[in-house]
């Protein structure tokens, strides 16, 4: 037996914790509700760990939650809302692979029935007294990745015309102001200006000792309500001093003219720490050959990736347009059988979001004891379907055919993965380590 084909099916053992960790939120939602629900003692909590932070004066939500006052009216929307798990935005489907993630925006079973219980009870106050500290916010409230440590604007504000064709125009960031190598911990962009217009950024990291395309990496993207990316401890993407950030921007017209305005959010390590492993983040298994016909549901596109060295992956976030449906990220492991014999693969299904929303771009980040430990050669296999009929609400136009493109009315389908590469010990270690974990785990439940 190769070494490769040792690994691959040792980590089979290691993947145990993919059935065993919906158990921990199995448990938890088991809990009983009170037989009498009020909104200061169980609903405002909940209001302020999963909807204030959007929900706010000035903040993207379309109504504010922070008081009784203003939830009341809302009271059946709000339970329409959770009930249907389309707030808050988390769209993991619960019966498939990993289901233990560092973000985890979902409520669980218990605060949706109490959010329901309450509103079927007549959504009451309840004793004013029980009602918890209003939560405060500030300005790293603005951001999703907490308090940046560099934040820069577009050195020159556009303007966009109320009547033009979409442009994808590359944009200068102001300078990063750097003087020593450091190393980005997590990373954010937003429109601060005109976000009406923007459809989407990509922006790229330029190496000030090589600006050809060889010295251009990318560095993060932003869509509609995509909260940044931010990496496991120990690792990070390296900044150099002099290196300047360009972000091409797509831009769309809605009849008035509109200012446009960028800021990139960066937290970084201190100074002098090197991380241990340099993080990754780049669109994979891009579906190029798209061919989504008018009126059809389900229809399926693949794209695949191959990873050249042991590597772990630390986030996946679907992207497609109106026409998304949903899209998985499937593991194919490479087995070999040594000899002429014809060799096997092995596949995991890693994650599925089994409701797109163009809308909500989510970074969906692994734990790290169960994000996927893979061998070089394994194949990121992402599978998107698309729904062009009119029982999808956001299609643009259910008659038309549709390929890729890059306008909103058109498609894609790949998915943005996070990831750092391991050298062949530290592979071999890593699987060593989570098989003793699964199986300790194992034991327990026994």
């Amino acid at each position: 037996m190769s070494p490769l084909e040792t690994a691959a099916r040792s980590l089979g053992a290691a993947l145990l914790v993919f059935a065993i960790a919906p158990l921990s939120r199995a448990q938890s939602s088991a809990q009983s509700v009170p037989d009498q629900v009020t909104f200061a003692r169980d609903v405002a909590p909940i209001l302020q760990r999963a909807c204030q932070n959007c929900h706010r004066p000035g903040s993207i939500g379309p109504m504010s939650l922070l008081t009784y006052q203003d939830a009341r009216p809302w009271a059946r929307s709000l339970k329409q809302q959770v009930v249907q798990r389309n707030m808050p935005p988390w769209y993991i489907d619960r019966t498939v692979g990993i289901q233990q993630f560092k973000n985890d925006a979902a409520l669980s079973d218990r605060e949706i029935a109490i959010i329901s219980k309450w509103v079927d009870l007549g959504a009451p106050l309840g004793n004013p007294a029980d009602l918890p500290a209003p939560r405060q916010f500030d300005d790293s409230d603005r951001w999703h990745i907490g308090k940046p440590d560099v934040v820069v604007t577009l050195k020159k504000e556009v303007l966009v015309k109320g009547r033009a064709a979409d442009q994808w125009l590359d944009l200068d960031m102001q300078d990063l102001g750097l003087k020593t190598n450091r190393y980005i911990q997590a990373m954010e962009i937003k429109p601060i200006k005109g976000v009406k217009v923007v459809h989407h950024v990509e922006s790229t990291l330029i190496d000030p000792d090589d600006e050809s395309p060889a010295g251009r990496q990318h560095l993060e993207e932003y869509a509609v309500g995509k909260y940044g990316d931010s990496f496991p401890e120990g690792t990070g993407m390296l900044l150099k001093p002099g290196a300047h950030i360009l972000a091409n921007t797509h831009v769309h017209s809605d009849g008035e003219d509109t200012t446009v305005n960028l800021a990139i959010a960066l937290k970084l390590y201190p100074e002098n720490v090197v991380p241990k492993h340099i993080a990754h983040a780049q669109q994979l298994g891009s579906a190029g050959d798209l061919d989504i016909r008018p009126n059809m549901k389900n229809v399926r596109a693949d794209g695949y990736t191959v990873l050249p060295k042991p590597a772990v992956i630390t986030a996946f976030q679907p992207h497609m347009h109106n026409r998304g449906q949903a899209q998985c990220l499937e593991l194919i492991y490479p087995i070999m059988s040594g000899g002429e014999r014809p060799g096997a693969v092995r596949t995991e299904m890693a994650s599925c979001v089994d409701r797109f929303k163009f809308d909500w771009h989510v970074v969906y980040e692994y734990a790290d004891d169960v994000a996927p430990i893979v061998p070089a050669g394994t194949i990121l296999h992402v599978i998107s379907l698309y729904d062009n009929t009119t029982g999808n609400k956001f299609n643009p136009d259910p008659t038309n055919w549709v390929g890729w493109g890059n306008r909103t009315i058109d498609e894609m389908g790949f998915s943005w993965i996070n990831w750092y590469y391991l050298t062949d010990d530290e592979y071999k270690q890593a699987i060593a380590a989570r098989q003793a974990k699964a199986r300790k785990t194992s034991a327990s439940l026994q």
